[in-house]
């Protein structure tokens, strides 16, 4: 089975490649829902940031505030590491128990998208990894839709990787400040390409 790594910085597209993939036939597991999945009432990941955060960041039907959790640790490194402490071990063993399921089916291939990748020292786990960039003025505007602020913007931009590291450290770039269509093209290639090296 081959196994992509999708990353790339935050709105830049990941998710929109993961919906392209999965119409191919790739099996595909997105981390940020992993994680909203490890946050719900009852789970035991969220006992523990209410214990590490304070009962103040659930909300009144005791779900987790993500908006002002997110306040909280955006703007604290400390506080972010904190909570990257509590969840990214947890993702991580999901992730990986999953994969083994995809090769024990003989998947042809799969994809995991995690934006923190090589943050989180990932990349070898993969047989190759692709990053979804844009511009940065497009990633502002496609942030700025979705209700964030200028600070919330900056915030989120920062606590990760520039990307042109992650661009650097991938084995394909996809350029998603284009149409949809040039954007599953640009995906058709390189699993094209991965499949040809398979069979050489």
């Amino acid at each position: 089975m081959k196994l992509f790594g999708i990353t790339g910085g935050v709105g830049m597209g990941k998710s929109t490649t993961a919906s392209f993939l999965e119409k191919t036939g790739v099996a595909v597991l997105d981390t940020d829902l992993i994680a909203r999945q490890l946050v719900e009432p009852g789970q035991p990941a969220l006992a523990e940031i209410v214990a590490a955060f304070g009962s103040s960041i659930l909300s009144p039907d005791g779900s987790l505030n993500r908006k002002d959790l997110a306040r909280r640790v955006f703007g604290d490194i400390p506080a972010r590491a904190k909570l990257e402490s509590i969840l990214h071990p947890k993702i991580r063993q999901i992730w990986e128990a999953d994969v083994i399921k995809w090769r024990d089916a003989d998947r042809e291939s799969g994809a995991v998208i995690i934006p923190l990748l090589f943050e989180t020292k990932a990349e070898s786990l993969f047989d190759a990894i692709i990053c979804v960039v844009c511009s940065p003025h497009t990633q502002f505007e496609r942030l700025r839709a979705r209700g964030w602020s200028r600070a919330e913007i900056q915030q989120r931009i920062a606590a990760q990787w520039p990307a042109e590291e992650k661009i650097n450290r991938s084995d394909f770039i996809i350029w998603t400040d284009t149409t949809l269509e040039a954007h599953a093209a640009q995906l058709e290639r390189v699993l094209l390409r991965m499949a040809s090296s398979t069979k050489a």
